[in-house]
């Protein structure tokens, strides 16, 4: 029954036009560990880059270092003597085995070590992280307004039930839109609080 099932998703797959995967693209696929010597900046970097985001470290090191030509231009960037100034610590990270056969291609490559690769790599995240924090400030401040908006809203929603009546046209309508407008509110103050991790870096 199961070999059945394979077959008729290999015809399906043929007819579609859909390659299976091969042995070796699943094998790039499986998590490795790897350790690297970064500088503290870095390793925060990548952690609330992630965290702010809601990816994975693993996803977000696949984005950053899986493409070999990025890597490359990464790896002309490096100041070999800039690099062992800083002061690093060791840390191990969860990457895809295709992300580590890139890194260590690259590294060989162009005699650039792999920790200088990664840190740089990880650099490039930074203009990025400084552009939620600008959007994070006005956040922070749109949902004050948004709160302001929302007790103004529930204020209105009981002078009419009190005027006219809990039943009235205007009373129900005004009071479903108060309801939606609050859960909107406090999906907005969740995602506020979660780019806390944001501000202090």
């Amino acid at each position: 029954m199961a070999e059945q099932k394979q077959v008729r998703q290999d015809q399906v797959r043929q007819e579609k036009g859909i390659a299976a995967p091969s042995l070796l693209e699943l094998r790039g696929k499986q998590s490795v560990r790897a350790t690297f010597k970064l500088s503290g900046r870095a390793i925060e970097a990548i952690s609330v880059a992630a965290a702010h985001m809601g990816i994975k470290q693993k996803s977000l090191f696949d984005h950053l270092i899986d493409d070999v030509e990025s890597l490359a231009v990464v790896a002309r960037e490096i100041e070999p003597k800039r690099f062992l100034r800083l002061k690093r610590v060791q840390k191990t990270f969860v990457l895809s085995r295709q992300t580590l056969c890139s890194l260590e291609a690259v590294s060989k490559d162009f005699d650039a070590p792999r920790d200088a690769l990664v840190e740089y790599s990880i650099a490039r995240l930074l203009p990025v992280i400084e552009e939620e924090r600008k959007k994070h400030e006005i956040r922070k401040e749109m949902l004050l307004e948004v709160e302001e908006y929302l007790e103004q809203g529930e204020v209105i929603s009981e002078k009419i039930k009190k005027m006219l009546g809990e039943e009235d046209m205007l009373s129900e309508k005004l009071k479903a839109a108060v309801s939606t407008l609050r859960g909107a509110c406090e999906a907005m103050t969740s995602f506020v609080e979660k780019g806390k991790v944001i501000e202090q870096f």
